[in-house]
């Protein structure tokens, strides 16, 4: 009767296990998250970081993904007015997917420049853009660096 208990309790627990992580990340909003890093001014690799993020978005499903798009250093560039990428980055942001701009890199260019970069409508500026992505880590997003 013990090994019975003892088996059904086992496998309550193992059922139960396996569904609180999905319950956890559904209470949370979107079962999936993504972050993209951008840290190069290369036009190729913002591309793909934007490429990414639509067909990650399709894929799941706009209701299904929580997609934040965080510019540092060289990257910033694609979340600037300025930008080759700028009107897709707009279109993006009205399409719940969140960009990120680090403070720190725009401090750097309005020291050299003497003037603030403009960013893009919708554009949120975060303290440290690395830091950024290591507490999105930390609450479980998956990281993506094209």
């Amino acid at each position: 009767m013990r090994n019975l208990v003892s088996k059904v309790i086992a496998a309550f627990l193992l059922i139960c296990g396996g569904a609180l992580p999905g319950a956890v990340v559904l209470a949370d909003g979107a079962p999936h998250k993504v972050v993209i890093q951008v840290s190069t001014d290369d036009e190729r690799t913002q591309k793909i970081a934007l490429n990414n993020a639509v067909n990650i978005q399709k894929s799941l499903g706009v209701d299904e993904v929580t997609i934040e798009i965080v510019a540092y250093g060289p990257g910033l560039g694609i979340m600037t007015l300025a930008g080759k990428q700028s009107q897709r980055v707009a279109d993006l942001a009205l399409q719940d997917i969140t960009f990120s701009a680090c403070n720190n890199t725009i401090k750097k260019i309005t020291k050299k420049k003497g003037a603030a970069p403009k960013l893009v409508e919708g554009v949120t500026i975060v303290d440290s853009g690395a830091v950024r992505i290591i507490k999105l880590q930390q609450q479980g997003y998956a990281y993506i660096r094209p």
